[in-house]
């Protein structure tokens, strides 16, 4: 009598990493890891909603993957096209597109290939405790640096919403203040929304974050066709590149950056083959490409070489219509920070107190005001969301964009380094290794060279507009007084 062979397909590590047992995948239907890794893919945000274990159709899961790629990073998507250079802006923005959605099959990969269900656990079987503490840190990296991004926009526009309602004389108050403004925001806002436990409903507002950011997008175009033949053109405006191709690079990979969702996703498709996976990733990444472009086109067309990392910057006070529009993505971006928090509070909790299942009310409380008070103080101590999105883009995004997934379904699949099937993962992890190394280099020198920006301050443009606007009124004044003499 023969005996039965047994499916061996991914070894277990122990707490030092190495493998002590096989796993037969027919008897698992979720990782081991799943309840003690550090972070499930966020999961906590979303129990609410996979309790019921409800399915997704194809064109649903498209649209719930376009929600979690669009965000905040789109504002930066101009200014990346100035880096780069106009034309290979855009190229920059179908290649990271490309590489994004090859990477984001390549993770669903290794979930197979490892018979875990998120991207810690993958982690932990390819590359023991080390690997998995090395991911931990960059989830940590990720959206606290997003939080200090939100609250840099919420000092950029927020503050001009207030100085443009109250009056000129308000810029010279307390209230005209960017630093006080993020502090008030923090304090009335972002930290009480952050103290939720569970802040689940906060997702929901997803949809319309992306009815909003498309309704600045529109606003965008009107201003694209009524006030750009008053804005001087930069030299070399329409050049083809620029040399500052990994600072764009850098904020193009925060703007795509999708994969700590990318398993909850992907376990909310309804018959989750391979085929529909696919099809569902390529349609996401394919329409967030397009809008990326669109609001890249329509931003760097309107001020070229003026653009700014805030694109909102760029337009005048008195612009009461891209006011609203400041207004809606200010509103986006409060909803927004929570959630980060949230991460950044589990990566502290998981690291800190990895046995405790519920933390005590008086150590959630303080963990959250420590985050935001020091996210608070960066936040003040720079105005340029384009080198915070830079850093962010190539410290954090790139990592767990481009470099981990390869890497991690190379060591899975056991099959020799230079083999056939691992030539794209190769060269997606060296793409993404040349992305952060140079990246990070390119933007410690450009702040140490002086390179900085400084937002609060009116464009020259627009000052000439509004003194264009008091001459006519003085013109007209005497047009209709010269007759009476």
């Amino acid at each position: 009598m023969t005996e039965k062979p047994v499916k061996m397909d991914t070894l277990k590590p122990d707490s030092s990493g190495k493998p002590i047992e096989s796993v037969n995948s027919t008897n698992k239907t979720q990782s081991d890891f799943s309840d003690t890794s550090s972070m499930s893919e966020s999961r906590h945000l979303f129990e609410d909603d996979t309790a019921n274990k409800i399915q997704s159709s194809v064109p649903m899961t498209s649209f719930n993957f376009i929600n979690s790629i669009i965000g905040s990073g789109i504002i930066g998507i101009p200014f990346a096209m100035k880096q780069a250079g106009f034309g290979l802006g855009l190229v920059l923005l179908i290649v990271v597109a490309c590489v994004t959605d090859y990477s984001i099959i390549l993770l669903i990969e290794a979930g197979k290939l490892s018979n875990t269900n998120s991207y810690q656990d993958v982690m932990l079987v390819a590359c023991g405790r080390p690997g998995f503490y090395l991911l931990t840190f960059l989830q940590f990296a990720y959206p606290f640096i997003a939080m200090v991004s939100y609250n840099v926009i919420i000092g950029d526009t927020v503050t001009k919403i207030i100085v443009r309602l109250g009056g000129e004389h308000i810029a010279n108050t307390v209230l005209g203040s960017r630093q006080f403004i993020i502090f008030l925001m923090t304090l009335l806002f972002t930290l009480p929304l952050s103290l939720y436990r569970d802040i689940a409903k906060l997702s929901k507002w997803a949809f319309l974050s992306l009815v909003m950011v498309a309704v600045i997008l529109v606003f965008m175009c009107i201003r694209l066709a009524t006030i750009t033949h008053n804005i001087p053109q930069s030299d070399n405006s329409w050049i083809f590149a620029n040399i500052n191709i990994t600072q764009a690079i850098g904020i193009m990979a925060f703007a795509y950056m999708c994969h700590h969702n990318t398993f909850l996703i992907h376990a909310s498709l309804e018959n989750p083959t391979k085929e529909r996976w696919s099809f569902v990733t390529h349609v996401s990444v394919v329409f967030c490409m397009g809008f990326m472009m669109a609001f890249g086109l329509v931003g760097y067309a309107s001020f070229t070489g003026n653009t700014q990392g805030d694109l909102l910057e760029n337009y005048c006070q008195t612009d009461d219509l891209m006011n609203a529009g400041r207004f809606m993505f200010a509103f986006t971006i409060m909803l927004t920070y929570p959630i980060e928090c949230f991460v950044t509070r589990e990566v502290v909790e998981n690291a800190f107190f990895p046995n405790s299942d519920q933390p005590p009310m008086w150590r959630h409380v303080v963990i959250t005001v420590t985050i935001a008070i020091v996210v608070c103080a960066f936040s003040m101590s720079t105005d340029c969301l384009g080198i915070v999105l830079e850093l962010n883009g190539v410290m954090a995004a790139a990592p767990l964009a481009f470099i981990i997934p390869p890497l991690c379904v190379m060591k899975l699949r056991q099959e020799p380094v230079l083999s056939r099937n691992n030539v794209i993962p190769i060269a997606i992890a060296t793409f993404g290794t040349l992305v952060a190394v140079v990246g990070f280099i390119m933007a410690v020198v450009n702040f140490s060279t002086g390179n900085t920006c400084s937002h609060g301050k009116e464009p020259d443009y627009c000052l000439e507009l509004d003194k264009g606007v008091l001459n006519l009124t003085q013109a007209e004044l005497v047009t209709t007084t010269l007759p009476e003499l």
